[in-house]
């Protein structure tokens, strides 16, 4: 039989810290979905990878998915904005040299026409944003934000909000 600490001591802190450090870690990215008065979704461009992709980015440790949607709106686009429901949820398997992902997104809901009038880059981080209409944005992402996109605008549309492992539906 194992010495286990007494329960809610310092040595079964450190029991449970140590259990802590072993266990599997995941990255998690969080996007918004944001759209202009005339419905079109706003899309940034990284400086960091090709294509166009939805606004936010990775969280920081211990950094909740909203916390990190919230931050990279305001650091990348001086943007505060209300989140209004959970889009999806996407499991995304190891790829290249990246471990696996749960990569979130979030409605963001209609910006104003004077918060897209000011709408700019804030960092080194985006070169560019613009506004698109569904299908044209759809066009400009890559494969896997695509089908991700594709099944947050469908949540939007009917209110169920969507897992998904690599953009597809698992049910």
């Amino acid at each position: 039989m194992t010495d286990r600490p007494e329960p809610g001591s310092a040595e079964w802190n450190d029991y449970l810290a140590e259990g802590n450090a072993k266990q599997a870690r995941k990255r998690v990215t969080a996007d918004a979905l944001l759209r202009d008065t005339a419905g079109r979704l706003l899309l940034v461009r990284p400086t960091y990878k090709d294509g166009w992709d939805l606004p936010g980015g990775m969280a920081e440790a211990n950094e909740s998915p909203t916390d990190a949607v919230r931050r990279e709106l305001r650091e990348e686009l001086g943007l505060n904005v209300q989140l209004n429901a959970l889009l999806c949820v996407d499991w995304i398997t190891p790829h290249g040299p990246w471990d696996d992902l749960l990569a979130f997104i979030f409605d963001g809901g209609t910006l104003t026409e004077s918060q897209c009038a000011r709408l700019r880059p804030q960092d080194e981080e985006l070169s560019a944003c613009a506004f698109f209409d569904e299908a044209k944005a759809l066009e400009h992402l890559l494969d896997r934000q695509r089908l991700r996109t594709t099944q947050a605008l469908a949540a939007l549309k009917d209110r169920v909000p969507r897992y998904l492992e690599n953009g597809n539906p698992t049910w």
